[in-house]
């Protein structure tokens, strides 16, 4: 008996930490915030193992299915504003339904208010959440 409840207890751990997502930084043009994927020294040093700028990582290399750089990825990093709503997937992908570089789709189109492309909707310069704000917190990103 014991050895079937350490059994059931080990299968759920190993299930809670194979659907476990990393937070890998913030996608913004602040250059001092140090969780910005444009922080040099912060989250956005290619020496990070889970950096979006790292070409080895997982997140960062042209080869990874995880990678916000590979434009065939299947599962790229998911960003998400400061009130937890979703903005799309960090893919290179133009054919990705919810890809920021799909210009049709809902969160790539520059027409859309969902899109980090539209400097009127979620990526205007004055928004706090928008990566397009040099002062803002910018979108977060979570990886697979």
């Amino acid at each position: 008996m014991k050895k079937i409840i350490l059994l059931i207890f080990a299968l759920i751990f190993l299930a809670g930490s194979a659907i476990a997502d990393d937070y890998i930084g913030n996608l913004s043009s602040n250059l001092y915030a140090p969780n910005s994927t444009s922080n040099p020294y912060g989250a956005g040093s290619p020496y990070n193992p889970n950096s979006i700028t790292n070409p080895y990582g997982q997140y960062g290399s042209p080869y990874s299915p995880y990678s916000a750089t590979n434009p065939y990825a299947t599962q790229a990093p998911r960003l998400y504003d400061n009130q937890g709503n979703y903005r799309g997937r960090l893919s290179t992908n133009p054919y990705a339904p919810d890809s920021i570089s799909n210009p049709y789709g809902r969160y790539g189109s520059p027409y859309s208010h969902d899109s980090i492309n539209n400097p009127y909707g979620a990526g205007s310069p004055f928004s706090p959440n928008s990566p397009n704000n040099p002062y803002g917190s910018g979108l977060i990103i979570i990886g697979e």
